[in-house]
């Protein structure tokens, strides 16, 4: 029986410790917008993942290289609202930014080793997405 608490114990104490080792990276603002970027190992990609259901979007970057799809960090995001107004604009410190919209219309405008990617997005309430910005 002591040999069972033990063994029950020492899980307990290994799953605490990795959890802890895979924190989410600190929240952020760019004009008034909260976000958290990050994604650079595989706790903290995890951590961000699943804290994405409660963020009305997740953006995913990655790009092809050498025939095959590879994270990527560095790139700069700027989101416009619907009057072509910028609300948002930062750099991604990994593969993923967690980035919370008010409902509504939005264009996002990422752009990686010169080239811009454009997409046209709509948040409703009480609901997230995932959007893919894959380079080629």
């Amino acid at each position: 029986m002591k040999t069972l608490l033990k063994i029950i114990l020492s899980a307990h104490l290994v799953l605490m410790s990795s959890l802890s080792l895979a924190q989410i990276p600190e929240t952020q603002y760019s004009q008034g917008v909260s976000y958290i970027t990050g994604g650079v190992g595989e706790g903290e990609a995890v951590a961000i993942l699943a804290e994405a259901k409660q963020w009305p979007v997740l953006l995913e970057m990655s790009q092809l290289e050498k025939g095959r799809g590879v994270w990527i960090f560095g790139a700069a995001i700027k989101i416009l609202n619907s009057s072509k107004q910028t609300i948002f604009n930062a750099q991604a410190d990994g593969p993923y930014m967690l980035v919370n919209l008010a409902p509504g219309g939005y264009l996002i405008e990422a752009m990686y080793e010169g080239v811009m990617q454009k997409r046209s997005i709509s948040i409703k309430a009480e609901s997230s997405q995932k959007i893919t910005l894959f380079w080629k």
